[in-house]
């Protein structure tokens, strides 16, 4: 019952996150509604609060001690965000502007405010424990050992390490398949070298949190 409890409360979160996703692709096959063909407005305020809501209930279970290590974290966190706006900063590949564009909503202050306070709550806080918790501290153990709770955090197995690196990489979209694949072995390297659960949540929350200030400011929407 423990290890039942313990599996339900690092993957029960990232299920949730999947399936608002996949019911964000199914609305706009159901009608011309704005709110159908653009479910992306409140769908991820919807996963903010629900995978939020399943980290509080779960939060003993994650064990999130204090980061170590944490210069590993941060120069790496800035490192992947590097990689990610490479082509566009540095190679001059187009700018990626098609995507969530919270701008939508300049003519309401409000709501133009709430979107884009829910869309970093979710890209810095949200995702970063979410994709951390299941990434790196459930499938980069279970690859293991079923028993995940059972094999210390960053115990390296290259299995292990190819599975969840490919799996991170092919959960984005097409255009990102390169950088994502960098990313994943990235945090994999700050899971083994650090041993810590919060300090790969707070190398995957930094990058997500200035990739998220660069978005808002060059507005290329496509990479949200």
């Amino acid at each position: 019952m423990v290890y039942r409890q313990k599996l339900t409360a690092f993957v029960a979160p990232m299920g949730a996150f999947i399936a608002l996703l996949a019911l964000g692709g199914l609305l706009p096959r159901l009608g011309s509604a704005f709110w159908l063909q653009h479910p992306e407005y409140w769908v991820y305020p919807l996963q903010t609060v629900a995978c939020g809501a399943l980290l509080w209930a779960f939060w003993r279970s994650y064990e999130l001690e204090s980061p170590r290590r944490t210069a590993i974290g941060i120069i790496v966190g800035i490192l992947v965000f590097a990689i990610w706006i490479g082509p566009q900063t540095f190679l001059r590949f187009p700018p990626r502007t098609t995507g969530f564009n919270p701008e939508i909503f300049s003519n309401q202050p409000g709501l133009y405010w709430f979107t884009v306070l829910f869309r970093f709550l979710r890209l810095a806080v949200v995702v970063p424990l979410v994709e951390e918790i299941f990434w790196r501290g459930f499938l980069l153990r279970y690859v293991i050992n079923e028993r995940f709770d059972e094999v210390p955090f960053g115990t390296f197995s290259w299995l292990s390490f190819s599975v969840v690196t490919a799996a991170f990489c092919f959960s984005h979209s097409a255009p990102d398949w390169p950088a994502a694949a960098v990313t994943g072995a990235l945090y994999n390297w700050v899971a083994y070298r650090t041993k810590s659960l919060s300090t790969c949540v707070l190398t995957h929350a930094l990058t997500n949190l200035l990739l998220g200030l660069w978005i808002m400011t060059t507005k290329q929407w496509g990479f949200w």
